[in-house]
């Protein structure tokens, strides 16, 4: 690893950030596939509303730049339209809010910032299935007779209830969140260390069906991106309540996947990917994985461990920034070749602005900095 390499990478992210600061603007990007390389623009309550902002938050604790203050503050007021409608948002609140008001209550104890953050933890936790113990994923205006689902993501967003769970010193957010996470364990983990994208349970028994596809090849496979979801979220269930159940899952699903990576370390968009399906990857996956397995090493007592997981990030994210980074404004992504979903053939090989947070992040941790998730 040359760390002149993830310096350089790391500075001209921050510098690009600002420049896309004037052209972005109040909006939510999502994939940058526009005919000059410009982002699209979402709803705000589409579920990557949230990392826009979290990319000047991030840019911002580094530079003081009030223009990145003054943007992040008013696309966290734009989210109060989502927020406040209430019937529109669903289990990503975590994806929604922990990057823009958490974020902002962490860096400047705004008051405000703190009530939208504990609004969409009360949201969140009203999702629970009791007898199931799950985290409904999606409403049905998204997928009909959706009420028994639950999707690997959510273990991102439960972040956002341990983090209300502190606030309000009530131990009701955190129980939801590992008993979510405990599903996961039960119902999404396989023994070699994979896990599904959707599990289907039986939303008045809460008796486990069958897995689902999702954005994965299929029940079976293994998709990147999910992978990714589970080693973080589990490496954050275990900082959160020192549970070791939780760090040996994270341990397991991201040795699986450093195993599985290509010899560019950047993975296709599912590991069961074949022949010309091969041509997506998702660099996605490699930028949230990076910084998932910086949060193991950040996180576990064995110096070995510890350099094996900090090693692994590190080999990631010299091959995002020397083989799929762009820093000039030929795009205003920051990380190409993400996938959104190639079952749908929607978004391939394109940048997506997760992808650009988490490779942003995870360079943020490489320094010594937290993540904001």
């Amino acid at each position: 690893m040359d760390p002149t390499v993830l310096e350089r990478a790391y500075t001209a992210s921050l510098k690009k950030i600002r420049r896309n600061c004037d052209s972005i603007g109040v909006a939510f990007p999502h994939v940058a596939n526009g005919p000059h390389g410009e982002y699209d623009r979402e709803k705000p309550s589409f579920w990557t509303g949230g990392f826009w902002g979290g990319l000047l938050w991030l840019a911002y604790r580094e530079t003081h730049d009030p223009k990145l203050l003054e943007t992040a503050c008013e696309l966290e007021t734009a989210l109060d339209v989502p927020l406040d409608e209430y019937l529109h948002i669903h289990h990503d609140v975590g994806f929604m809010w922990m990057p823009t008001a958490v974020a902002h209550y962490r860096k400047t104890g705004c008051q405000a910032a703190r009530a939208r953050g504990l609004k969409a933890a009360s949201h969140l936790m009203g999702r629970f299935n009791l007898n199931g113990r799950f985290l409904r994923a999606w409403n049905d205006e998204v997928y009909a007779d959706s009420q028994g689902w639950a999707i690997i993501d959510c273990m991102m967003n439960i972040s956002l209830l341990y983090w209300a769970s502190r606030e309000l010193h009530d131990p009701r957010f955190r129980q939801i969140a590992m008993a979510h996470a405990d599903t996961v364990l039960e119902s999404f983990l396989r023994p070699d260390g994979t896990v599904p994208h959707i599990v289907r349970f039986d939303p008045e028994t809460g008796r486990k069906i069958e897995n689902l596809g999702g954005q994965g090849k299929g029940p079976d496979s293994v998709w990147s991106r999910g992978q990714a979801w589970a080693i973080y979220g589990m490496a954050i269930s275990y900082r959160e309540t020192g549970c070791t159940r939780y760090l040996d899952a994270a341990r397991k699903v991201a040795h699986t996947f450093w195993s599985a990576l290509p010899d560019d370390k950047i993975p296709y968009w599912d590991f069961c990917a074949e022949g010309e399906e091969r041509e997506a990857r998702d660099s996605s996956a490699a930028s949230c994985a990076a910084s998932g397995m910086l949060e193991i090493a950040a996180l576990t007592r064995d110096p070995e461990e510890k350099t094996f997981f900090t090693n692994c990030a590190l080999e990631i994210l010299q091959s995002l920034s020397e083989h799929y980074a762009c820093f000039d404004d030929s795009t205003q992504g920051i990380i190409r070749a993400g996938t959104v979903s190639y079952p749908a053939r929607r978004h391939i090989n394109v940048p997506i602005i997760y992808g650009d947070f988490f490779f942003v992040e995870a360079l943020g941790k490489w320094k010594g900095l937290p993540g904001l998730f």
